[in-house]
């Protein structure tokens, strides 16, 4: 019996730690908070991690959805809103990121499916080339919203309209989530599956 209490305890302790690293995660400096607002819903911090070129920061990303998954066809299967937050960690050229967004979306898109999104690849490469350089801690978000569809919001200013086809969002989830992911290491970190520093909000 006392043993069996033992376990018990055990697990409740373990199921209140993976809560509380949840509550809110620290990759390399770059806070992402327990929970975010978007198109009117609260969304849960699913993940964060960063992503390498090589051995070089190109940038954090958390992952926001409405209920917390480890697997990618349960963050795409979601119906609410969700988002993408990106964090630069160095220099880069807009164009040259815009281009590595769409050879990401082309090598994961389902076969014969990738002429859906072409509409959409050329407005986010516009959107991008627009910015020209993107540098060490600029900040944007990718937004999508049911009825709206997915917005690119950059260093807290909206790039542009929303990009409609309700198809495109997942489309740009792949390039993190899908099976030739841009990181594998970041792919497990936005599903939650790789731990990380995590800070409580008291700490930050």
């Amino acid at each position: 019996m006392q043993r069996r209490f033992a376990s018990l305890l055990a697990a409740a302790a373990v199921a209140l730690a993976g809560t509380q690293a949840l509550a809110q995660a620290d990759v390399g400096g770059v806070k992402y908070p327990a929970t975010a607002q978007v198109g009117g819903q609260t969304l849960q911090l699913n993940g964060a991690g960063m992503r390498y070129k090589f051995v070089v920061k190109v940038y954090t990303a958390g992952l926001y959805v409405p209920a917390r998954s480890a697997t990618p066809e349960g963050v795409l299967a979601q119906a609410g809103a969700r988002r993408i937050h990106v964090v630069m960690q160095r220099e880069i050229d807009a164009n040259e990121l815009g281009r590595m967004f769409t050879r990401g979306m082309q090598d994961n898109a389902p076969q014969g499916e990738f002429s859906k999104f072409i509409p959409g690849t050329i407005q986010l490469s516009e959107i991008f080339s627009a910015y020209k350089r993107l540098k060490a801690g600029d900040v944007f978000f990718v937004d999508y919203v049911p009825g709206q569809g997915t917005t690119v919001v950059v260093n807290g200013k909206p790039a542009s309209e929303p990009i409609r086809e309700p198809e495109f969002f997942n489309a740009l989830l792949r390039i993190w989530l899908g099976k030739n992911p841009a990181d594998g290491a970041l792919k497990e970190a936005l599903l939650g599956r790789e731990q990380r520093q995590v800070t409580s909000p008291g700490q930050q």
